[in-house]
Parts: structure tokens; C-alpha cells; sequence
């Protein structure tokens, strides 16, 4: 896509390198078999040592944690990239690096850092993150997983729905009520009592791994509850860090979408002429160009702003907001423009588009990104 805005100058040297290098790694690992992965609904693990080796697991946490120390820029340019690719292979990642790496590092003591980290950067432990149940999405306040104190532990009840990782998850972040307020709880695989199983049958996020959490009686020692998490502020603070990488990764798939139909409507004949030449469909190529330049303008902001510790979750929820909206309508116009081939998965277009209707969903929905800024615009809460 052009650089109409000639962003490429506003990117340090690091920041391009980290762009091109995992814009490299999709185009030769990821789009060869991505194809069948979705159709066939499968996540592809074999891109995990991948992905840690390119150091894209946590890469905004210190190395001595096993992170790469990297601009939250760059960290927001990987998403992009990796989700032009497939929104399944961003969420991998944003999970396991911002929902349970960076919880561990931000809440954690040392020794659960130096237990979990370095092996969570290498690849070798898979995390998923448990706050969405049943019966709590959007209010995860009225969460009914609860963790009682008993002698040396926790004794876990409870359930967790549509998480990603769950089914190939070594451990969870897990989030739970307990006599005193909402605390983190780092629940290991083979811990009694914790079952966990694979969401089938979904028609958006295939190539993605999700499943559901179920504790009981899940006996977890003192040593696994996060002693600096404390209310719901803590996986709150998690979520605004995801948010802003699905801010990016949303522009990465309308890139992807935009491209395609680009290139269809260049080659595409009909009525003797390319059908880019038809009024109509230029409308759509330009608005489809122009909402990538506004967004891709936004989140460069407010990645600076990130990087200078001055963005807040209002900032994030504008850019997940906005970048959710805009990647839907372009991924629809682009199927639009690819008339009847938009619904065939070798042109890629109609899995972007029903990835990014989960994307639309998932952390925080349009709904509760629009009442978190209406909210800050007014000073008024219309949450309750």
C-alpha cells in the first residue's frame, strides 16, 4: 500500500525493521497454509517457535524477562502485520504476550517473572487469559468465579468462556472473586480440579484456538496468586494493553482487504474495461484508502503517546473503536468489490471479514468503547 502520508519517516530504524521482518514472516509462513487452517478450523502451532524466535512474544517487556525491550510503535506495527495475515495468529499472539505475560510482569513477584517469563517469551509456555464467563461479558464485575482461602491456597470454582489459547494453554491467568476483591490467579495445566475443552463449530476465527476454562475445586497454591493484582483495575489494565494492539492489527486486515480488491478491480474486466475505471468502484477504493491513512495516523499518536507513558484507556478505546469500524466497512467493501469471488476463501477477503466480526466483539465491544469515551466527552456514566 503507498505511503500517502509518508509515515515511514515518522518510524525509527527499529520500528521499520520490526514492520518488514514479520510482513516477511506472514507472506512465507503464514499465507502458505492459512487457507486450509481456516477452512478446516485449525490454529497452526508450528508457528509458535516461529513467532518466539522473531521475538514477537512480550517484545515490549525488558530482557530480563525474556521480552525485547521494544517500542510500543513497533509492538503495534507487528499486530498490523500479523493480522494482514489472519486475526487468528494476532490474537495468539496479543494474547499470550499483553493478557498473560505482561499481567505476570505488571502483578507478579519476581520469582513468578523469572518462573514463567523467559519460558512464555521462548514459546515453550502457551498462556491464556480467563475474565469473560457465561454470564459476564461485558460486566465482567458480576464474574461467579470465586477462589475461597484455605491453608496454603485457593480453592477455585467457577468457568471461563470464548478464550483464545485455552485448548494449547500450559497455564491461565485467571481471574476471580475472593473474600476480599478480584485477584489474578496463575493456574498451571495440571493443577486437579482444571478442565479445559475446544469451542467448534465457529464460522469467524478459525485458524484460532478457543475453548472454555472450568475449575472445581481447583486447588491453587499461595505462590501462584498474583500479589499485586487487587480489584477490577487489574485486568482491566490488561485489557487496555491488548486493546491497543487490536487498534493496529483491525488496520493490518483493511490493508490486506483494500490490497486485493485493488488488484481485482485493476485486473478485473467487465463491459470491455477494468471495472477500477467505473465510478462506483473508485468510490469504494478511495474510501476504502482513506479511512487506512486516517487510522494508521491515529494509532502511530497514540503509540507515541503510549511510548511516553501519557495514553490512557480513553486513548485505546478510541483507537479500538475505530479501528474495529473501519476494518468491518472496508472488509465489506472490498467483498463488494470482488462481487461474487468476495465469498471464496482463496481470495482471502471473506475471512478477514468474519474474522474481524469476533475482532468487533472482543475486548470490549463497540458498544462499551463508545459509553467509555461518551463517558470521558461528558463526565456522565451511562454504564448503570
Amino acid at each position: 500500500m503507498q505511503d500517502f502520508l509518508f509515515l515511514d519517516e515518522q518510524y525509527t530504524t527499529e520500528e521499520k525493521m520490526v514492520r518488514d521482518t514479520v510482513r516477511r514472516f506472514v507472506d512465507n509462513a503464514v499465507m502458505p497454509g492459512i487457507e486450509s487452517a481456516y477452512e478446516k478450523g485449525y490454529f497452526q502451532q508450528e508457528l509458535i517457535p516461529q513467532l518466539a524466535e522473531l521475538g514477537l512474544l512480550g517484545m515490549t517487556l525488558p530482557e530480563s524477562v525474556g521480552g525485547a525491550n521494544t517500542s510500543y510503535v513497533a509492538y503495534g506495527l507487528a499486530c498490523q502485520e500479523l493480522e494482514r495475515g489472519d486475526s487468528g495468529i494476532r490474537s495468539f499472539a496479543s494474547v499470550q504476550s499483553s493478557l498473560c505475560m505482561y499481567p505476570i510482569y505488571t502483578y507478579g513477584n519476581e520469582a513468578q517473572q523469572q518462573k514463567y517469563l523467559p519460558k512464555m517469551a521462548r514459546g515453550e509456555l502457551i498462556g491464556c487469559f480467563g475474565l469473560t464467563e457465561p454470564d459476564a461479558g461485558s460486566d465482567p464485575g458480576s464474574m461467579r468465579t470465586v477462589a475461597k482461602k484455605v491453608n496454603d491456597g485457593y480453592l477455585l470454582n467457577g468457568s471461563k468462556m470464548w478464550i483464545t489459547n485455552a485448548p494449547i494453554a500450559d497455564l491461565a491467568v485467571v481471574w476471580a472473586k475472593t473474600e476480599d476483591d478480584i485477584r489474578g490467579f496463575i493456574v498451571e495445566k495440571e493443577f486437579d480440579g482444571f478442565e479445559r475443552s475446544e469451542i467448534k463449530n465457529k464460522l469467524s476465527l478459525r485458524a484460532s484456538s478457543t475453548g472454555e476454562l472450568v475449575f472445581k475445586d481447583c486447588f491453587i497454591p499461595e505462590e501462584n496468586l498474583l500479589p499485586k493484582s487487587k480489584g477490577l483495575a487489574s485486568p482491566l489494565g490488561c485489557l487496555t494493553q491488548a486493546r491497543y494492539g487490536i487498534a493496529w492489527g483491525t488496520i493490518g486486515s483493511a490493508m490486506a482487504c483494500y490490497e486485493i480488491a485493488l488488484n481485482y478491480a485493476k485486473e478485473r474486466k467487465q463491459f470491455e474495461k477494468p471495472i477500477a475505471s467505473f465510478q462506483l468502484v473508485q468510490k469504494d477504493l478511495v474510501d476504502m484508502f482513506a479511512e487506512i491513512c486516517k487510522s494508521q495516523t491515529l494509532n502511530l499518536q497514540i503509540g507515541r503517546l503510549k511510548d511516553q507513558g501519557k495514553a490512557t484507556f480513553n486513548h485505546i478505546s478510541l483507537a479500538k473503536r475505530n479501528g474495529c469500524q473501519q476494518a468491518l466497512k472496508i472488509a465489506r467493501k472490498a467483498r463488494n468489490v470482488l462481487g461474487g469471488n468476495g465469498i471464496s476463501l482463496e481470495y482471502h477477503v471473506i475471512r478477514h471479514m468474519t474474522n474481524l466480526e469476533s475482532v468487533f466483539t472482543y475486548e470490549g465491544t463497540d458498544n462499551i468503547h463508545t459509553l467509555i469515551l461518551g463517558r470521558f466527552i461528558t463526565g456522565e456514566n451511562a454504564f448503570a
